[in-house]
């Protein structure tokens, strides 16, 4: 009897861990394997602009919207620019993500999810989704360890994409 209990115990122990976890195969996951990749957080602007990168001009051109002021994050090499409106709200945002391929994938796909979004795609390598969002729009694309995305209040795509070739383009990536 004593043995019996021994071995379902060493079978509950075995199988039990790794049920009801997303993705689970029943087996606990090994001490050594890598941690998820973590989309990094969006950014928020942190101090008045310009945007070093994007002219507030190429934003009212692509954007068919009077740029009202500009800032910026705080993230280095590149701050994120958030160009606003004359009343004040928020009309376009460029984000660049510098880190791992993992880490420029996981935020073009917290921008534009795979399972949701239509294939963008830009030359020189660069692939990642755009699609409609309940406030415009969003094109993010990654190429290595670079991410590129662009959200608008415009509900068209084609305005975040210029702006993301501007933006790859102006600096060279």
């Amino acid at each position: 009897m004593i043995a019996r209990l021994l071995v379902a115990a060493a079978v509950i122990a075995t199988v039990v861990p790794g049920c009801g976890a997303p993705g689970g195969s029943g087996a606990a996951a090994s001490p050594g394997s890598p941690a998820p990749v973590v989309a990094p957080s969006p950014p928020e602007p942190a101090a008045e602009g310009p945007c070093p990168y994007l002219d507030e001009r190429a934003v009212e051109q692509a954007n068919g919207q009077r740029v009202g002021g500009v800032r910026i994050s705080a993230d280095l090499p590149y701050p994120a620019c958030f160009f606003e409106r004359s009343a004040g709200s928020l009309q376009l945002r460029t984000w660049i993500v510098e880190g791992t391929p993992e880490v420029a994938r996981a935020a073009v796909d917290a921008a534009a999810p795979v399972a949701t979004s239509d294939l963008a795609e830009l030359p020189g390598g660069w692939s990642g989704g755009s699609q409609p969002t309940a406030d415009g729009a969003v094109f993010a694309v990654a190429e290595q360890g670079t991410a590129v995305i662009v959200t608008t209040n415009q509900d068209h795509t084609i305005k975040a994409r210029r702006i993301a070739e501007q933006v790859i383009a102006n600096l060279d990536l």
